[in-house]
């Protein structure tokens, strides 16, 4: 039977953001169209069957941009069709991704899909956050337990005055670019670029986009409701009381003080080598899943224990005291700048290269050509945590740091007319301990120096 048609509008920032149920790819578990002015998104959610959790939600998300939205046509004279994601692509289902996930419940065994397609764009609404208020339509029509509605809004600042969702025009002359995501009680998740405006002014702007929030996410519930579908029950096996009394008892008293060490692989070796001992003790008695739950959750009561009582973290630092941090430049002999920073046991080498302005990045986007002119490439090897893994094309993690590092510096980098060189700047994590985006900010910024960057 043909489900019903159901549409709502709601004005956001003198625009008006609709959304639409029911005309579309009806073999989904949910689908959403989602009009923003002329911008234009699908989405779709797909609940897959029951999976074994490892752990943690898989969730996929992607984020398809096509050329036909903004009237083009791929300028390579060989391949006409859409290829692999481009890197904005990437970043749109990052934030898409951070912004729902956290309303998953862990435990949920099924695999889920949210695929956002953008049909049609224009220069002034931004298919992110049309994308986000209907993959949040779609999700709660969809019968998965998401504890949305969620939505989102991006703030600028012009003039000391706030705009909501400002224009691609507005843009231009904004010192903030903010999104900000949230429910109707708190922030998810924000991502700003920003002129080194006042801390002040960033909590402003996050008040200022709170009551826009709230509407969008009262318009979202009132859209979904009359369409939702009944929520997906899920049972998760309890595990017996007796049983799990036997368990934390042994896990507590059996606890390896090793896994508490400020080196991380003598915690995890220690960690891992109590794991096979629990194993073996419960075996048949209670999933391995479990018995790692159990532990990781007194794991972290030790910690938090110690840092309550003892004002130490599991490494001897004090809550206020910072890792040892080592900088070095000048370290390769052929290169325009090189610089090492290390913090604790994270190093990034980050190098700096420069070219002639003819050697600017071209970009093909749905609304046309761009250039640009300072590059941050981040690369993450698997070496740098003492895995095994695969080389090649760079992960979205790795897309995604290299982005925030660029958003860091691109506000300190000189302009063209005062610096006319392409700059490309790319930063080798060597070894990974956490912070590894921070120390390639820290890194770029000694690099950019050594290689005469003014």
């Amino acid at each position: 039977m043909k489900k019903p048609i159901l549409e709502k509008s709601i004005d956001i920032a003198g625009r008006p953001l609709s959304l639409q149920v029911g005309k579309f790819a009806e073999q989904a578990d949910a689908s959403v169209l989602g009009r923003y002015g002329d911008t234009i998104v699908l989405v779709t959610v797909v609940c897959g069957p029951k999976t074994e959790n490892g752990g943690f939600l898989p969730l996929r998300v992607d984020y398809e941009e096509k050329l036909y939205a903004g009237g083009r046509i791929k300028g390579s004279r060989f391949v006409k069709r859409e290829g692999r994601p481009s890197e904005e692509a990437v970043l749109n289902a990052r934030i898409i991704d951070r912004s729902i996930r956290p309303l998953f419940p862990k435990d949920f065994p099924r695999e889920v899909q949210v695929v956002v397609t953008v049909l049609s764009i224009d220069l002034n609404n931004d298919p992110v956050l049309t994308a986000i208020a209907a993959t949040s339509a779609a999700l709660l029509i969809s019968g998965i337990p998401w504890k949305g509605p969620l939505a989102a809004v991006k703030v600028g600042l012009s003039n000391g005055d706030f705009i909501l969702n400002p224009r691609e025009n507005e843009l231009e002359f904004s010192h903030l670019d903010l999104l900000v995501s949230g429910t109707q009680k708190e922030i998810i998740m924000i991502e700003a670029a920003a002129e080194e405006i006042p801390e002040e002014q960033i909590i402003k702007a996050l008040e200022f986009s709170t009551p826009h929030l709230d509407t969008l996410n009262k318009f979202i519930q009132e859209f979904a409701s009359p369409a939702a579908e009944p929520e997906i029950a899920y049972e998760i096996p309890e595990i017996d009381p007796t049983l799990k009394g036997q368990l934390l008892r042994f896990i507590k008293e059996n606890f390896p003080k090793d896994s508490l060490a400020p080196n991380h692989k003598v915690r995890d070796a220690a960690s891992e080598e109590f794991l096979q001992t629990l194993y073996e003790r419960f075996e048949g008695k209670c999933s391995k899943q479990e018995m790692k739950r159990l532990f990781e959750q007194e794991l972290k009561h030790v910690m938090r224990e110690q840092i309550l009582k003892e004002g130490k973290r599991f490494d001897g630092r004090s809550l206020n005291e910072i890792r040892p941090l080592e900088i070095e430049v000048d370290l390769l002999p052929r290169t325009h700048g090189s610089a090492m920073f290390r913090r604790g046991g994270t190093q990034v080498l980050t190098i700096t290269t420069l070219a002639s302005t003819s050697l600017e990045q071209l970009i093909e986007t749905m609304t046309g050509e761009e250039t640009k002119r300072y590059i941050h490439h981040y690369n993450f090897p698997p070496f740098s945590t003492g895995e095994v893994g695969r080389l090649g094309y760079p992960k979205r993690r790795e897309i995604g740091h290299g982005a925030l590092a660029e958003k860091a510096l691109l506000p300190v980098i000189p302009g063209e007319k005062t610096f006319p060189y392409t700059i490309r700047v790319v930063s080798e994590v060597l070894s990974s301990a956490g912070s590894t985006s921070q120390a390639s900010v820290c890194g770029s910024s000694l690099s950019l120096m050594d290689a005469g960057v003014p």
